[in-house]
């Protein structure tokens, strides 16, 4: 009883000192740990359940795709993409990042002092790798933050110091990046675990996220410089040809749709395609439907008016002339409630439903039976969509097909995929360069372009320079496609310093005026259209200079004034 009086007084001291939860668990296995590798290997266990997962994309996470321009909640308003946050007395994306950083120090701390050498190597990578992944998340959001490298307590100066500038931090970020490439395997050791060609692949997320915030905001040298850590980080796990995409040739041109939904049950209409059939994703939080499952109701909170999608995303998909609908002689226009969808880039057939499109979803009654479409027995269970709701755009992916009971979908999700760090390769090259040679498009973002688009003429720059495009904006355009609904677009968006003009701007749903929904869905007769005739589903949005980070949780400038709050958030 005296002993579990002391842990709880001096819990109590450290909460009132610190951002951090100096947990005494943490410091009872100071003590009573480190003895062996499998102790190293169970402690850092335990950071693998740190990054996102469903349930940071569904349920309005910091990187949510709700939280930017390209989708909103269905019944309610998103204060951060409405930009009516304010400053919070706590938060956890704070003090959560900082108690786990503490952790990550604690292992490297007792691996300094253990004699077992090579036998913790991969443990010791993954300490670095979660340290840089948890200091990153704290420059996404807060920008200067405090770099700790050691085990603090109540006593430690890093409580009451200044933040460290951001590049500092970066800088650290990438040292510990490369730290853990070099102790970790090439190979994960376990599925699901980390490996060298993860830590690069970060790395090239770290990077280019920061060679082109520095870009944009003036500090061209240092963005280059950044910009190049990214390119050299990204070829490097391409060249390692460790990964290729998920594009077998019997799912055809769907076979993105069924990536994101692969289990070890059969999962696509193919018998025998599953996990394991999957070489794209590089890091990804392990799902089982029996040992491990998501927590969320992925297929029904996905499928259909899950959400209301924007007009202004849907435009972006390509047409399959490889140009935009404004510019395309193969666009089909809105005349009626499909026309859009038709000779468009095959990404949108497998992300949206369609008016009168049969589907199934996971309930035992609307599920497939026997794979055949609508030549077998599914066709009992197909559903049909009716697009007349919502926005008008109704979103599939991540719905499963089978039968199973909600919550227990058992497919992964991706931290890190292989189309990712080819689009990053794509993207850091031509900001270092402001050019990209047609030889670097067709090692990395052709590949994704082309994935299901297998006619679709390559991005070159004969094609930009033939049809008045611009480079920029096709590289952006095909991240903004690749990676929708996976957490990305509100960070791509801080980066590029363009939220400022792109989340000012409604929301819309379809065209409705003059074309089919106007007969087919006369309930939006008194709904706000904007001067197209296009349903306004969001308006009165705002976004200020001080919407690029958030603000200090107030907790944490009473306890160490020194942190200071962002700029304009005190105004």
């Amino acid at each position: 009883m005296k002993k579990n009086k002391i842990y709880l007084i001096l819990g109590i001291l450290l909460s009132m000192s610190s951002c951090l939860d100096l947990n005494p668990l943490d410091q009872m296995a100071d003590g009573n740990m480190w003895k062996s590798a499998s102790d190293f290997k169970y402690f850092a266990n335990n950071f693998y359940g740190w990054p996102r997962d469903f349930t940071h994309i569904y349920n309005d996470g910091p990187h949510s795709d709700l939280r930017s321009d390209l989708m909103i909640p269905l019944t309610s308003t998103n204060v951060f993409s409405h930009g009516n946050n304010t400053i919070q007395e706590t938060d956890n994306n704070y003090t959560d990042n900082y108690n786990r950083i503490r952790r990550t120090n604690l292992l490297l701390k007792n691996a300094a002092g253990y004699s077992g050498g090579e036998a913790i190597d991969q443990y010791v990578g993954e300490a670095h790798f979660f340290r840089a992944y948890c200091h990153f998340e704290l420059v996404q959001l807060f920008g200067n933050v405090i770099i700790v490298k050691e085990v603090m307590d109540i006593n430690s100066p890093e409580l009451q110091k200044t933040r460290d500038p951001r590049t500092e931090v970066v800088d650290f970020i990438i040292q510990d990046l490369r730290d853990a490439a070099s102790k970790m395997a090439e190979t994960a050791p376990e599925n699901g675990r980390l490996s060298k060609y993860a830590a690069l692949s970060f790395l090239s997320r770290v990077a280019l996220y920061e060679g082109t915030w520095q870009k944009f905001r003036g500090d061209e040298t240092k963005g280059k410089e950044y910009l190049g850590i990214a390119a050299t980080a990204a070829r490097e796990v391409i060249d390692s040809r460790s990964y290729e995409l998920f594009k077998p040739a019997a799912l055809g041109e769907y076979a993105y749709r069924y990536l994101f939904t692969l289990e070890d049950e059969q999962s696509t209409p193919v018998p025998g395609i599953n996990k394991a059939s999957n070489k794209e994703y590089i890091y990804y939080r392990r799902h089982d439907n029996d040992l491990n499952r998501p927590n969320i109701n992925i297929t029904h909170g996905a499928v259909g008016n899950a959400f209301l999608i924007n007009r202004k995303f849907v435009n972006l998909y390509l047409c399959n002339d490889g140009l935009p609908i404004e510019k395309s002689t193969t666009f089909q226009g809105y005349a009626t409630m499909v026309s859009e969808f038709q000779n468009r880039d095959n990404r949108m057939k497998n992300c949206f439903l369609q008016q009168g499109e049969k589907f199934w979803t996971n309930d035992a009654n609307t599920s497939r039976i026997d794979w055949k479409g609508m030549d077998g027995e599914d066709a009992k269970n197909a559903l049909t969509c009716n697009a007349a709701g919502g926005s008008g755009y109704q979103n599939k992916k991540w719905g499963t097909e089978r039968s199973v009971i909600d919550y227990y979908e058992g497919y992964d999700f991706p931290i890190i995929r292989y189309a990712e760090v080819l689009l990053n390769y794509a993207e850091a090259v031509y900001e270092r360069d402001n050019a990209i040679s047609n030889d670097d498009l067709d090692l990395s973002l052709n590949p994704v372009r082309n994935r299901v688009n297998v006619e679709m003429p390559k991005l070159s720059n004969e094609l930009v320079s033939a049809n008045g495009l611009d480079m920029r904006t096709e590289i952006r355009r095909e991240r903004t496609v690749e990676l929708y609904f996976e957490g990305f677009r509100i960070d791509d968006l801080k980066r590029w310093k363009t939220a400022e003009t792109e989340m000012l701007q409604d929301i819309l749903g379809i065209k409705w005026a003059g074309t089919q929904f106007e007969t087919a869905w006369g309930t939006q007769s008194t709904r706000a259209k904007d001067a197209d005739g296009c349903l306004i589903m969001e308006n009165g949005r705002s976004w200020g200079d001080k919407n690029y980070l958030l603000p200090l949780p107030a907790d944490q400038l009473q306890l160490n004034p020194n942190l200071e709050q962002n700029p304009l958030w005190n105004q």
